[in-house]
């Protein structure tokens, strides 16, 4: 089970791993995890950060190291991490790397009421889905590819990324397979449904039941 943290937001991760390497402003921080596609690998709400770092701050994970100019804009508070925040830092790595989380993405949720749709529908709908997968996949790892000066440590997030997708797209492949071809379970009471508006008993009494716990 994940912790409690002071700071529980995945900003304050990035803004630790980021100022690990070096003191810097807020500005800069933005600056350089928008470069390293941060806001790729976690949720991220850039409009958060100030008050994240505050957090951080108040919680003794950075500390005010000075400020910077750069050139006529004004003043930049300048924040380094602590010993603290580097304690954190690698507590939460640990974690998430350790300790398995279920996340539901919002495609789960929309096959949980997928019988909403009728079945002709939902196949073009996971007809498109697969075509603009294949399509962002393939972008993705050529460019991946094309990364042949970037240690593998520092690309590993998006590897994994590659991975879930592809077994997503086989999986979304097979489901429409199983459509298209007739042979998916209760095809044709999930039509019967859709052609009526009445729903089948078998359906109803599976419905009544509810899904099985975790």
């Amino acid at each position: 089970m994940a912790k409690r943290r002071k700071v529980s937001n995945l900003l304050g991760l990035a803004v630790l791993s980021t100022v690990s390497a070096k003191p810097m402003h807020p500005y800069e921080m933005a600056s350089l995890m928008r470069a390293r596609g941060k806001d790729r690998d976690m949720d991220i709400k850039w409009g958060s950060l100030y008050t994240v770092v505050g957090n951080l701050e108040k919680h003794g994970f950075l500390a005010v190291e000075g400020s910077a100019r750069d050139g006529a804009r004004p003043e930049r508070t300048v924040y380094a991490i602590t010993d603290a925040g580097r304690d954190e830092l690698a507590d939460w790595v640990r974690e998430l790397v350790g300790v398995p989380e279920r996340e539901r993405p919002r495609f789960e949720a929309g096959l949980s009421v997928l019988g909403a749709l009728g079945p002709d529908e939902v196949a073009a709908l996971l007809r498109g889905r697969l075509d603009a997968m294949e399509r962002e996949i393939a972008a993705d790892r050529a460019a991946l590819e094309a990364e042949t000066e970037v240690p593998r440590l520092f690309l590993l997030e998006a590897e994994y990324d590659l991975a879930m997708r592809r077994a997503e797209l086989a999986w979304v492949r097979g489901l429409l397979t199983e459509i298209e071809d007739g042979t998916l379970p209760h095809l044709d009471l999930w039509r019967s449904f859709h052609a009526t508006g009445e729903m089948p008993p078998e359906i109803a009494e599976l419905a009544e039941r509810g899904a099985p716990e975790d």
